[in-house]
């Protein structure tokens, strides 16, 4: 999980939550999310690593556009993220 950047984490969510990942809906995602623009020079190195790192697979939606999805490994860092998070927010946003 700490191995990820922050941006590689919001890859992940991105991709867990989009209906059809693919890389320009996966920008645009990002950039509604942050309020600023996502460069390709950032966008598919970030999404090459995280399918070396065995979190994302890539396949071919049509001859120009790529489908990205979670692998299990993916998941489990997700979910594992979540956990980290809730225990350290722990009463914190109950009060």
């Amino acid at each position: 999980m700490f191995e990820l950047t922050g941006f590689q984490r919001d890859l992940l969510y991105c991709i867990a939550g989009a209906e059809e990942p693919y890389g320009l809906g996966i920008k645009a995602e990002l950039e509604a999310y942050g309020d600023t623009e996502v460069n390709h020079g950032r966008l598919y190195p970030n999404l090459d690593t995280l399918i070396e790192k065995g979190y994302v697979t890539k396949s071919q939606l049509d001859d120009r556009t790529n489908r990205y999805e979670l692998t299990d490994a993916g998941r489990e860092v997700l979910a594992g993220r979540r956990e980290w998070e809730a225990k350290k927010l722990s009463g914190v946003l109950d009060s």
